[in-house]
């Protein structure tokens, strides 16, 4: 797929980012904000991967690492080009990332409900853990 370019997010892109995952992602966060957005990139610029073809945002994954754990989230595709590698375009330069700082396992916040991410995730390797579960408290 030599048309598809991945980078990582630059600040400014906050807004755009926003935007796409409107299109493309499940579920909303807390966290889905300009200032949350722009956080993110400052702290580590390298962790918001993007997928573009022809100029156009069509993919994101969030490559999280924490000094200790490899968490993945959004991973996210426009519905127009889904099924075309692009997923598995973003998730091995997360992997590559990840391996690079010495991750040794990657962690994906998936949608319970969300079946096509189920299969999509179980495709590229990954399998569910249902003995753990995740707690949460918002802050704000």
């Amino acid at each position: 797929m030599t048309d598809l370019h991945i980078r990582n997010a630059a600040p400014e892109e906050a807004e755009a980012v926003l935007a796409f995952w409107k299109q493309a992602a499940e579920g909303t966060s807390i966290t889905d904000d300009v200032d949350g957005v722009a956080r993110l990139i400052s702290r580590d610029p390298q962790a918001l991967i993007l997928a573009e073809r022809d100029g156009v945002l069509v993919g994101s994954v969030i490559a999280g690492y924490d000094g200790w754990r490899c968490s993945l989230y959004r991973l996210a595709v426009l519905p127009s080009h889904r099924r075309r590698g692009i997923s598995t375009a973003l998730l091995e330069a997360a992997e590559k990332r990840f391996v690079a700082v010495g991750g040794r396992r990657g962690d994906a916040m998936v949608l319970e409900a969300n079946e096509r991410a189920h299969r999509a995730w179980a495709s590229a390797g990954y399998r569910r853990e249902d003995h753990w579960r995740r707690w949460v408290k918002p802050f704000v």
